[in-house]
């Protein structure tokens, strides 16, 4: 078997331990995916590509280069997936000006208050802002949120019931905060669940690989972009309820 990304980080005890208690079976796809792309945003990219502690001098959140690498595998799947007509959701932050709703998020950084100042480095993109290089399409949903998951306090299962999706396809950062929390809670909900690894990143390399180690071992299944783009590619003609794209008259 090919090695993992995760696999330098292991013991050999960790490695028999998942090898014969037969965790990370293949759990495979649902019929009919939509893709989530969970805040890809300039917060957590920069505003340009650069090694990650010259980035987060500006943007504390800054994933660096592993951000911009993970920007064109992201592309190619949301490409397929509009010309297929799978559904493709994007997730980002929102907040008030005055921070108030910031609850627990202010609690474990003492550079939290950048949260609501203005752009770094007089950027003309706000923290929040989806990044150009995947921006949203006319027929693309964007889900607003406030904490790590996109489930919680949004209306995400509602889009994905009334679009009749039974899985997701899941890129984005960070793959041990937002990503994680909301593959927990998709499979909390019985939704098949597929990780894109060149598609998801995080300031700490470690805590990216270990967390696609164990999302990979109980949650859901870590593929490469190859064999996501290969199965996108190779979907019959699915009738999801996408919207419309433009204003009602």
């Amino acid at each position: 078997m090919a090695e993992r990304i995760w696999d330098k980080f292991l013991t050999d005890r960790d490695k028999q331990v998942f090898a014969t208690s037969g965790y990370g079976a293949r759990a495979g796809w649902g019929k009919r995916p939509a893709l989530l792309i969970i805040d890809v945003n300039y917060n957590f990219c920069g505003d340009k590509p650069e090694p990650i502690l010259d980035s987060i001098k500006q943007w504390r959140n800054s994933c660096g280069e592993d951000a911009w690498e993970a920007l064109p595998h992201i592309r190619s799947l949301i490409d397929v997936c509009r010309e297929k007509g799978v559904p493709v959701l994007y997730s980002t932050s929102y907040g008030r000006e005055d921070g108030w709703d910031r609850g627990g998020w202010a609690w474990k950084n003492n550079r939290a208050n950048e949260d609501i100042a203005p752009p770094p480095r007089e950027s003309t993109r706000e923290g929040n802002d989806i990044m150009d290089e995947i921006a949203p399409g006319p027929k693309d949903i964007v889900i607003h949120k406030l904490k790590p998951s996109v489930f919680v306090g949004t209306n995400l299962m509602g889009f994905l019931n009334d679009l009749g999706a039974d899985s997701l396809v899941v890129v984005g950062t960070t793959t041990s905060g937002c990503v994680r929390a909301t593959v927990l809670d998709a499979f909390s909900l019985n939704l098949h669940v597929t990780i894109v690894e060149e598609g998801c990143f995080d300031r700490s390399q470690a805590s990216h690989a270990i967390n696609l180690c164990d999302m990979n071992a109980k949650y859901a299944d870590v593929i490469g972009v190859e064999e996501a783009l290969e199965h996108l590619r190779g979907l019959n003609d699915v009738d999801y309820n996408l919207p419309a794209g433009k204003k009602l008259a």
